[in-house]
């Protein structure tokens, strides 16, 4: 009888692989503005405040690679490049959709919570 070798998950769970997508600070913020519709990349530089040029790139470029997005280069000059989701990243949208549902009920005790760990106190 020959018997398949099912290799293990290379993820502790499913929280461990949609974090391996979505983990690190510009990620999640990129994708819910790309739920919003296609951009542009100055839109999403404009959108996304306080990311910085490197750090979006790379971020787009991870996105890319993990098939969550689709960067169309429209190959113009003045360069017009696209970044839109595709249906692997709109599923991921619907995933955190009740995730920033929860933000927007809790945004006032978040940020007591962040005041209180600037101010240097736990209570």
């Amino acid at each position: 009888m020959n018997k398949e070798f099912i290799e293990p998950s290379p993820f502790i769970c499913g929280l461990d692989a949609s974090l391996r997508i979505i983990g690190g600070k510009w990620k999640p913020l990129i994708l819910f503005f790309l739920g919003h519709g296609t951009k542009r990349y100055g839109e999403l530089k404009r959108e996304v405040r306080g990311v910085s040029h490197k750090m979006l790139i790379q971020q787009l470029k991870e996105l890319e690679a993990h098939g969550v997005i689709l960067r169309t280069d429209y190959k113009e000059i003045p360069p017009r490049v696209d970044y839109t989701l595709t249906p692997f990243g709109e599923s991921l949208i619907e995933a955190m959709v009740p995730l920033c549902s929860w933000g927007e009920r809790n945004t006032e005790t978040i940020a007591r919570a962040l005041s209180k760990r600037k101010e240097g106190t736990s209570s």
